[in-house]
């Protein structure tokens, strides 16, 4: 009696149907084609869609095929019992692994796998001797480490990595900084004392794959000319530089790439540099990023 008088208008007519009465099942076949930030904005709505956006069928929609080759770089007691969403949440945060030099993490908007590896990861020539290299603690790396060059003539880094990525086609990058940064009196400062060197031959990026791809890029770092990104000369700005790209079809358990950045001409010495990590990133999120639609 109670339900049915609740279906009634007030001039006794039967109520038009609302957002309470679709089932929750409806709901979940809905949520399969949005993003997860629309989803947890949706189940704020009422009981059908809060349990539709709880619901492993959506979820699992979401996370990559290999999802639990992310699972696997933690102890399993952070995963164990989760559910689809929660596992979602735990993976769209850093996940660090190889002695914390690199993390992997999900796109928040569409679970897509990046990564970033620290500078500590790679191969740096000179890097155990601190007339050429130091290590600046710093808040601005997501490692809280740079690699910081005064001077050098043999400029050369390079890395590797091995990983079960999904199909897609990545974009790798390099996150550098011209001048030494600080802060005094809470401001931001920056020193360009030891910075020279950059402007009279390009620094030459190259990736490789296993399975024969390659890639370069040859860029003046130090350029007096606008960029794109800031409107101003790159001086005092972490700036990523584009390697290339690179394809994964999915028909290969791991992916092994390998990449470097050189300026190895010895006619002049090269200095003032902050190198801190690398970057791979599903290309059009790149895009996303740089146009400033993906934070």
């Amino acid at each position: 009696m109670g339900a049915s008088l609740s279906n009634l208008g007030s001039n006794g007519s039967a109520a038009a149907p609302g957002l309470g009465d679709i089932p929750e099942n409806c709901v979940a076949r809905v949520f399969l084609h949005l993003t997860p930030p629309e989803i947890c904005n949706l189940a704020r709505l009422n009981r059908a869609f809060r349990g539709a956006a709880s619901a492993d069928s959506v979820w699992q929609t979401k996370l990559p095929r290999n999802y639990q080759d992310l699972l696997d770089l933690m102890p399993p007691e952070r995963h164990r019992n989760l559910s689809k969403k929660d596992i979602f949440a735990l993976l769209s945060r850093a996940v660090p692994f190889d002695d914390g030099n690199k993390e992997v993490w999900l796109d928040r908007v569409t679970g897509r796998v990046c990564m970033s590896i620290s500078a500590k990861a790679m191969s740096i020539t000179g890097i155990d001797d601190r007339r050429y290299w130091t290590w600046v603690p710093t808040e601005e790396s997501r490692f809280n480490t740079v690699a910081y060059l005064q001077q050098i003539w043999w400029f050369e880094v390079d890395g590797e990595f091995s990983f079960p990525f999904p199909a897609d086609i990545y974009t790798l990058s390099f996150r550098l900084h011209l001048g030494r940064f600080s802060k005094r009196l809470g401001r931001r400062v920056c020193s360009y004392e030891h910075t020279h060197g950059w402007d009279i031959k390009p620094v030459r990026f190259e990736l490789s794959t296993m399975d024969g791809q390659q890639a370069s890029s040859e860029c003046y770092l130090d350029e007096t000319e606008p960029d794109d990104l800031h409107g101003n000369h790159k001086r005092g700005h972490w700036v990523d530089y584009k390697v290339g790209e690179f394809i994964v079809s999915g028909s290969e358990p791991t992916t092994k790439v390998r990449f470097s950045m050189k300026q190895i001409d010895c006619t002049h010495s090269k200095g003032g540099l902050c190198v801190d990590s690398v970057f791979i990133i599903p290309r059009d999120l790149r895009e996303r990023k740089r146009s400033g639609i993906l934070k």
